[in-house]
């Protein structure tokens, strides 16, 4: 069976936290198939197997006849879980996910062969779990070291050792030089570290008996992937320098497009590279976590429309759940400022909401100040896009439109990698 290509479909896969989503588009972007599967295994059982049993399970159900017209697919995962594979590609041990921290026994390896302030030097980067897996009595069978969507993507095409310089950038690729510095290179297992290219970039076509298995087209291309947060990036709609995303979910996280790279380890500020631009970005402590300490999303909805949010609230808060902070501002002991709590409901998630606005304005004044290109759009992800009276405290901080994005699914990015590109920034180099 060889592709249709008078109406070819494009596939992403995203593997989360909790279960793997896949979506199937047009040369327009328009959807025409979307599947979700969620993980099962008990903490007993293998996690790579269940990958590898969810990554199929998701393509079946894809309805047949669009299966039979994907042209490409590519794929997603969360940003620094690890395997260590034999030669055959089959993993040694479990997986180290993104948020495993062991690494923390070696940062002083990390420290004595690493650039000052790199972004490897923490205990859940790819490279800190490398270290660690170099100290199991297994490692002596160890012949690649990969990232999830690098093995996901082998089950697919088969080759082995292929990467792409999102999924790269922890263990410590220069994606400013797109090589290894000489620094990693000088390890003794630099070996095992894959082949990195852009993401986007055709690997292989699909093997013939995952083809035949899955009913997908003899010569469906494989191609490389990207991390879980680039992926819903590139689905917001973002494509030119000065547009950012801001994700409204447990914590506030902003995405800036930037001709410049910046970098500012200490308030956890770095870029992954978009093709030819930048993507810069930081994190707040703040966001709806503090939200829902206070307010039921039901109560949140029927207060919000009650504000009055072409006012300033006079309240000055600096809404956390506990002491400390990343970024705009650096300090781990910064208290929370909830203080004075008016009896009034309304009055008060006024100015939780304010003050997320304002850290938010903050949060991109210093990328800006650092020398990212200067703000025109904001786009919104997360549970907080849907809170109108939000979008205007936040619209009226930041002084630039403020949208939804029409694609929050990290899916739809990384189906707009298998496509060709996203719309911007040359993502193929």
């Amino acid at each position: 069976m060889w592709i249709d290509h008078a109406n070819p479909l494009y596939l992403g896969i995203d593997f989360g936290t909790s279960g793997a989503r896949a979506m199937a588009i047009d040369t327009a972007g328009s959807l025409h198939a979307q599947v979700s599967h969620r993980f099962t295994s008990s903490p007993v059982q293998n996690l790579a197997t269940d990958w590898q049993q969810t990554l199929f399970a998701l393509i079946e159900q894809i309805p047949s006849q669009q299966r039979r017209q994907i042209q490409a697919i590519a794929l997603d995962g969360t940003s620094s879980t690890v395997l260590l594979c034999d030669a055959t590609g089959t993993p040694l041990e479990h997986p180290l996910l993104y948020n495993d921290g062991r690494g923390i026994v070696v940062m002083d390896q990390i420290r004595a062969i690493a650039p000052p302030e790199h972004i490897v030097l923490s205990a859940t980067s790819s490279l800190a779990k490398l270290l660690w897996f170099s100290q199991q009595s297994y490692f002596h069978n160890a012949a690649y070291f990969l990232h999830q969507a690098d093995w996901l993507a082998f089950l697919l095409h088969g080759k082995l050792g292929i990467s792409d310089y999102h999924n790269s950038l922890k263990v410590g690729y220069d994606v400013e030089r797109l090589g290894y510095p000489a620094w990693l290179r000088s390890l003794s297992f630099f070996h095992l570290l894959p082949k990195v290219l852009a993401p986007g970039t055709s690997v292989a076509i699909v093997k013939s008996e995952v083809a035949d298995r899955l009913g997908l087209p003899a010569n469906c291309q494989i191609k490389t992937g990207t991390t879980d947060s680039i992926a819903a990036f590139l689905a917001s709609g973002a494509t030119l320098p000065g547009e950012a995303v801001t994700s409204l979910g447990s914590t506030l996280v902003l995405k800036l497009l930037s001709r410049t790279r910046i970098e500012e380890e200490r308030s956890g500020i770095y870029s992954h590279r978009l093709g030819n631009l930048w993507l810069v970005g930081g994190a707040s402590n703040t966001g709806g976590a503090v939200l829902q300490q206070f307010f039921s999303p039901d109560k949140l909805a029927v207060l919000s429309a009650q504000i009055q949010s072409d006012q300033e609230s006079p309240l000055r808060y600096y809404p956390l759940l506990q002491p400390g902070e990343r970024f705009p501002l650096n300090d781990p002991n910064l208290p929370p400022c909830l203080e004075p709590h008016p009896q009034n409901p309304v009055e008060f998630l006024h100015g939780l909401l304010e003050g997320i606005a304002r850290i938010e304005a903050l949060g991109y004044q210093r990328l800006q100040a650092l020398g990212a290109d200067a703000l025109t759009q904001v786009y919104t992800a997360g549970g907080g896009a849907a809170n109108s009276a939000w979008t205007t405290i936040r619209a009226r901080h930041l002084q630039v439109p403020v949208l939804r994005s029409p694609q929050m699914e990290a899916a739809y990015g990384a189906a707009l990698l298998a496509r060709g590109g996203w719309g911007g920034g040359e993502v193929k180099r």
